[in-house]
């Protein structure tokens, strides 16, 4: 396991231990006594143990926020009626993908790591909430131009190759039969 996957890992778990003495239990908990707690055992196989702390307080930093989004991405969820390991991969996604260096973790890294906790810990629609979720959000985000797409580079089939894998190239490249491609220049459909 990847060490930065193992440090979301713990503090998932972390965070999990936190909501629930506060939701179910109704105690306060200290979530970096957790974190602490947690990472004891894991500490020699992490090469990067600040990355948990940073990403701990990011979340801490913009929890009320996050929260707010999660709300407003998933209305017909309220947030005390989503699971809490969904819940708090939720946040820990939005954490990175909105307050995260971008420069360290990508948006989409940010989107298929929470996925994948979702995937490990979640139930079995875990991982598609958690990516529908943070997918819109990442749209959002890229319409209002908070975040540049990355460049897509696209292998499209030549005319003279007719083999059955440049055909399907062809087809999913949105030029099947007497479709116009969407990408050539006006002078040159």
């Amino acid at each position: 396991m990847a060490t930065r996957h193992l440090c979301r890992s713990i503090l998932l778990q972390s965070l999990y231990e936190w909501d629930f003495c506060r939701t179910k239990l109704n105690h306060e908990a200290d979530l970096m006594a957790i974190i602490d707690r947690n990472m004891k055992d894991a500490l020699p196989l992490i090469d990067e143990p600040e990355f948990v702390y940073r990403l701990a307080k990011n979340l801490v930093d913009h929890f009320a926020e996050i929260d707010k989004i999660i709300q407003k991405t998933a209305p017909e969820w309220p947030l005390d009626q989503i699971n809490l390991i969904d819940r708090n991969v939720l946040r820990l996604g939005l954490s990175e993908l909105l307050f995260g260096p971008k420069d360290e973790v990508p948006p989409k890294v940010a989107i298929n790591e929470a996925v994948e906790l979702a995937k490990t810990f979640g139930s079995e629609s875990s991982s598609k909430f958690v990516n529908g979720v943070l997918g819109t959000i990442y749209r959002q985000l890229v319409e209002e131009g908070l975040i540049k797409e990355p460049e897509q580079k696209s292998e499209k089939a030549t005319p003279s190759d007719s083999s059955p894998e440049a055909t399907e190239k062809h087809d999913q490249a949105g030029t099947a039969g007497n479709e116009i491609p969407k990408d050539l220049p006006p002078d040159q459909k």
